[in-house]
């Protein structure tokens, strides 16, 4: 074991299994011992990936066993190192000793850490387990885990599917594909879940909405992480970046391969973050937001005459679905549009909220009444069935005449 730091705050050794052995001394060591303590259990809980895991701690030497996140980093800009602070915020600790001194560089991963939480100071919410003065346990208001379940059908008169969903987990290193059911604890990476109809001659269709989900993965990872404040200020940016890109992609791909002219595609993602969802939207896909009360809205706009005569109050429900003229888009990716003008927004959402994706199949199968009750109070024999499922199971069985394609998302 050598010694790589003594001071009068504090003795920090390393071992030679690479273990940080770190001795708190001189002024309020005891107090300065148990925010490091805290801070470390609180980051690893919230799943995050930069900073030491806490291995062993003593309260009476006032003695704590870290692992080894590196060594230190000698030179940085101040814009790199404000990042870095700032991506800790987002995990809900602010670094009160925030300098160049309390950054290291992981060369197993290729990951700047942050170390040293003595000056520190939690901002986040309570974690679900922790106590509060009066020995109750605190509520962080904050859903611990995400929900979701996926499904398409091609329905009972098309002969090819040509929509397209995606479920999938960016962290900091990479993107990972989500099963079509499945639950994950928030916190260890941000959630995005898209749905996509294509439209054009042929397999064109299919062909346009698997490239428009396949460039989130490519395009989306480059952003993870910003900070909270950053990521609400500059979302618009980056989705605006992503619909752009797909759409210059298939209007290039139309232009050069007849049997791929006017190919286009209807795109509605969100991207959940921690209490916020940012969305995107483009078309007649819709997504649905379910509040706590089972209440539901429908928060992305359809991009079509139809769509806008009935937020006018110019056509009712009914009127809407049978208009002769509801699939003609005013808005959609490639298919011949030169200009386009998606939709984003950002929503804060609760525990206990819910949210449907879904393509304009569904919606021509279930009236809005229905797509409530399916989400919401679902029949007996519906109950044990995933809710997406259920939603595409009952839409093609009332209709079938189009793709059928639902993403619901749970946050609990």
């Amino acid at each position: 074991m050598y010694e790589a730091k003594n001071t009068q705050r504090a003795v920090v050794r390393i071992g030679y299994d690479g273990r940080v052995h770190k001795e708190f001394r001189g002024a309020n060591a005891a107090d300065r011992f148990a925010t490091e303590v805290k801070v470390l259990k609180y980051l690893e809980a919230r799943g995050c990936p930069f900073v030491p895991k806490l291995l062993e701690s003593d309260s009476d030497q006032l003695r704590l066993v870290t692992t080894n996140c590196g060594a230190r980093v000698e030179q940085m800009s101040d814009e790199k190192m404000k990042q870095i602070f700032e991506e800790l915020e987002s995990y809900g600790v602010r670094h009160d000793d925030a300098f160049l001194r309390n950054i290291t560089y992981r060369a197993s991963d290729g990951r700047f850490c942050v170390i040293d939480f003595e000056f520190a100071t939690i901002i986040g919410p309570a974690l679900e387990n922790e106590s509060n003065e009066d020995g109750e346990k605190g509520d962080s208001g904050v859903a611990q885990h995400v929900r979701w379940s996926g499904k398409t059908d091609r329905g009972r008169i098309r002969p090819n599917n040509e929509d397209a969903f995606l479920a999938i987990m960016l962290d900091y290193r990479d993107v990972r594909y989500l099963g079509r059911i499945g639950e994950a604890v928030l916190g260890q990476g941000d959630f995005l879940f898209a749905v996509s109809d294509g439209m054009g001659g042929e397999k064109s269709g299919e062909f346009a909405s698997r490239i428009a989900t396949e460039k989130i993965t490519l395009l989306l990872p480059r952003r993870f992480k910003l900070s909270p404040h950053r990521l609400q200020a500059c979302y618009q940016e980056i989705l605006q970046e992503l619909f752009m890109s797909v759409h210059q992609e298939l209007t290039k791909l139309g232009e050069a391969d007849d049997r791929l002219r006017n190919m286009g595609a209807t795109l509605s993602l969100g991207w959940f973050t921690r209490g916020w969802m940012f969305y995107g939207h483009i078309g007649d896909s819709r997504i649905y937001h379910f509040n706590t009360a089972g209440e539901m809205k429908q928060i992305t706009e359809d991009h079509s005459h139809c769509g806008w005569l009935r937020r006018q109050g110019k056509l009712n429900e009914r009127e809407h679905r049978m208009h002769p003229r509801k699939n003609v888009l005013e808005q959609a990716l490639g298919a011949g549009h030169q200009y386009i003008k998606p939709q984003f927004g950002a929503l804060q959402w609760k525990p206990g909220d819910r949210f449907l994706l879904c393509t304009d199949g569904v919606v021509d199968g279930l009236w809005d009444r229905a797509i409530q009750e399916y989400i919401v109070e679902p029949p007996t024999d519906l109950k044990d069935i995933p809710p997406a499922e259920r939603i595409v199971r009952e839409a093609v069985r009332e209709s079938g005449r189009d793709n059928a394609t639902a993403v619901v998302v749970e946050l609990c």
